[in-house]
């Protein structure tokens, strides 16, 4: 059984930066980061295969969002920079047992609990 816990989440204003992170329990092998908007679906953001080479980004986030992961410590980590309104969000941790990044949310076997991500103007 695998466990995730995320933190980081918080208020942040327009185009500044908040780093989320995921401390995981148990053997994973990719994962990702997906958020829930107020009144929308759950969607994808970021995905890190379990060696961490190979990575993928929702086009509304590409060179502004970066995913990483530290082995040693199982944690995944998520640096979100230059903000927008848009971006605020539930954001959740998701462990799949696939060694592919999957982007779409069936694919993920496990979930943390979700941190609050709100950027104000």
């Amino acid at each position: 059984q695998v466990q995730l816990v995320e933190s980081g989440g918080g208020l942040v204003q327009v185009g500044g930066s908040l780093r989320l992170s995921c401390a995981a329990s148990g053997r994973t092998f990719s994962m990702g980061w997906f958020r829930q908007g107020p009144g929308k679906g759950r969607v994808f953001v970021a995905g890190i295969s379990r060696s961490g080479d190979l990575t993928d980004y929702a086009d509304s986030v590409k060179g502004r969002f970066t995913i990483s992961r530290h082995g040693a410590d199982n944690t995944l980590y998520l640096q979100m920079d230059s903000l927008t309104s848009e971006d605020t969000a539930v954001y959740y941790c998701a462990a799949t047992k696939s060694p592919a990044v999957p982007v779409w949310e069936g694919d993920y076997d496990y979930w943390g609990q979700g941190t609050q991500v709100t950027v104000s103007s």
